[in-house]
């Protein structure tokens, strides 16, 4: 027997959760945006009226006001929109325990064995919705299939608020048609590499050649062209993302970063924030990560390997400036910093670490351990490193 899978889809949601909390936001064109004092001056999500002035996420407020000067700003609530998101999958467990989030807003369910109990995937996702609408005052999309991928295509079919069933007997005529970069994990560089192909749709793909794709792109041209074919197979996992693949932070400054004290001041910060997580997660990077932003919003990417993993800011801040130093002019302006903890392990794993390494850890991470204690006591800014005191720069 077919599992039947629900792929739910919060519409809008942050300017959705904005509008149920201040109803008058519904009738007038909103977005949530970041800041543009502090240069965080993007659209990060917008209502159907905004829609209208073809007002795209990402683009810069100021270009969504002169499409449309009387587009009304909100800042974002990043608390609201998890406190939202907890209430919205609670509904999602009344149904199912077998609930995989996928982001903030987005979740896939497994009803196969709800079915005696709440009727069809088509009949759930239809009460699904209207009690979200009616209890929490926001909308949703659901696709409802025989795998995850076709649930997702989906709920991305016919929106706001709206249900597609894509099933065995109707998906090459739903799904086939649709572009190729709407399939799951078919990103800008693969999709260019289909184009160059003749590869322009889900049905070009599923009725390629696998072992060119295969050949061309590696195990994801093999799992693209299984996924455009229908055969996924892939479970409803609700720990999926239980285990903590990477710890990252990132920053927009108040003015850009000039020269190295600038520079070891932003990272230090970031740095000591993710050192921080790690800690209390149980975990540690093998791997530093840094992304660069300029002002003119070109962004360079690199990462090294850490001599033995760590959780230790001054270990990551380490790193992280000495990736900077090959890969970037100290002088050029950066605009953005991110820095992520890559290669998780768990902070008890075994690993080998030098001479040098054991005289030196035990007292450094004693002292993080120990200013860990007092923040949780007396604030998160109780204590702070000397380098970002009195800055400029935001923090």
């Amino acid at each position: 027997m077919d599992r039947v899978i629900l792929h739910c889809d919060c519409n809008s949601f942050f300017a959705s959760v904005e509008s149920a909390i201040n109803p008058k936001l519904k009738d007038v064109p909103m977005a949530v945006g970041g800041s543009v004092e502090a240069r965080h001056g993007i659209i990060l999500a917008k209502n159907d009226l905004a829609k209208e002035y073809d007002i795209q996420t990402a683009e810069t407020i100021y270009s969504a006001k002169r499409k449309c000067p009387e587009l009304v700003i909100v800042p974002p609530h990043h608390d609201l929109y998890e406190k939202y998101s907890q209430m919205v999958n609670a509904i999602y467990y009344e149904y199912t325990d077998q609930v995989e989030k996928f982001g903030i807003d987005e979740s896939w369910l497994d009803v196969t064995g709800s079915q005696k109990l709440f009727g069809s995937g088509e009949e759930i996702a239809d009460t699904l919705r209207r009690r979200i609408q009616e209890e929490i005052g926001i909308t949703i999309s659901v696709g409802v299939s025989f795998n995850k991928v076709f649930a997702k295509l989906g709920s991305d079919y016919k929106k706001p608020d709206a249900t597609t069933v894509i099933s065995r007997e109707n998906f090459r005529d739903i799904v086939y048609p649709l572009p190729v970069g709407d399939l799951l994990f078919v990103g800008k560089r693969t999709r260019e590499t289909l184009s160059k192909l003749n590869i322009k749709t889900i049905g070009d793909l599923a009725e390629s050649d696998g072992a060119r794709l295969k050949r061309m792109l590696g195990k994801s041209g093999e799992m693209i062209y299984r996924y455009a074919r229908g055969e996924d197979d892939s479970p409803v996992d609700p720990h999926s993302h239980d285990e903590v693949k990477s710890v990252g932070n990132g920053m927009t400054f108040k003015r850009d970063l000039r020269g190295e004290k600038d520079i070891l001041c932003g990272i230090a910060h970031l740095s000591e924030s993710i050192a921080v997580r790690m800690r209390r997660k149980g975990v540690k990077c093998s791997v530093v990560q840094v992304t660069i932003k300029d002002p003119d919003l070109i962004s360079i990417q690199r990462q090294e390997k850490l001599s033995s993993p760590t959780n230790l800011a001054k270990d990551i801040t380490d790193k992280a400036m000495e990736i900077i130093r090959h890969s970037w002019n100290m002088n050029k302006p950066i605009r953005m910093l991110t820095v992520t903890g890559n290669g998780i392990v768990p902070e008890d794993s075994v690993q080998q670490i030098s001479f040098f390494d054991e005289e030196k850890n035990p007292k450094r991470e004693n002292l993080e351990k120990t200013l860990d204690k007092i923040r949780e006591k007396y604030g998160s800014d109780a204590v702070k490193s000397a380098n970002v005191i009195n800055n400029d720069l935001g923090i």
